[in-house]
């Protein structure tokens, strides 16, 4: 997989990918993110990327020419199954979002900034637009980060562990069990004794029954229509 992710502010980036397991996954050949810094396909001394809104109001709009140029640039190198806007009005990005996005091969992420870009720019080039929530960020870089380590630690062979995936929080619908690990006893706080049993099959109905209850207490809504 190649993820290239278009930002004004490309100096936020350097570090979530240059460590860890995203630094892994490139190491190892699985995954390659690359950061674009817009201003550089921007025209005239200032290097300008924004400009004032029409019709006036607060705030700076990302132009559509330095953009458009980035992106054409990349289409010219390689074949991109997604163009995705990082933007607070797009759908809300889940574990479900992630596994699709983890089946596919290059992606370009751009992010907003400002008071995001040029309705243009969305209409001729985006295929998909993702939030991270329902807040607003200073820009879509954060945002950006959060998707690619979500999608990367999903290509098999990244993790260590490559079933370690798929037992994680809402894989399955659920929010993931408790963990333990040494000393079994804590200044008298016990690990619950199935797990020290050796026991697989109860063992896995013992977490899996923790997974309903944890989820219930925390995160009754994953639970609608389950008939948990």
């Amino acid at each position: 997989m190649r993820i290239d992710i278009i930002t004004v502010v490309p100096g936020l980036l350097e570090g979530p990918f240059s460590h860890s397991i995203l630094k892994r996954a490139e190491d190892k050949g699985l995954a390659m993110v690359r950061i674009h810094n817009l201003r550089d396909y921007a025209s005239g001394k200032q290097k300008q990327v924004d400009d004032y809104a029409f019709g006036g109001g607060a705030g700076m709009v990302m132009m559509i020419e330095p953009i458009a140029k980035c992106i054409d640039a990349l289409k010219s190198e390689r074949e991109y199954d997604e163009v995705i806007y990082m933007t607070p009005d797009g759908k809300t990005f889940d574990q479900k979002m992630a596994n699709e996005l983890s089946l596919k091969g290059n992606l370009i992420i751009l992010c907003g900034h400002y008071k995001g870009v040029d309705e243009r720019v969305r209409e001729k080039f985006i295929t998909r637009e993702i939030s991270v929530g329902d807040f607003v960020l200073s820009g879509g870089e954060l945002a950006a980060a959060v998707v690619a380590d979500a999608v990367i630690r999903l290509i098999p062979g990244v993790l260590n562990d490559e079933t370690s995936a798929l037992t994680d929080s809402f894989q399955d619908g659920l929010l993931a069990p408790p963990v333990y690990t040494r000393p079994a006893n804590y200044e008298g706080m016990e690990v619950p004794e199935v797990l020290l049993s050796g026991h697989q099959a109860k063992i896995e109905s013992w977490r899996f029954d923790a997974s309903v209850r944890r989820t219930k207490e925390r995160r009754p809504d994953l639970l609608e229509g389950k008939g948990f």
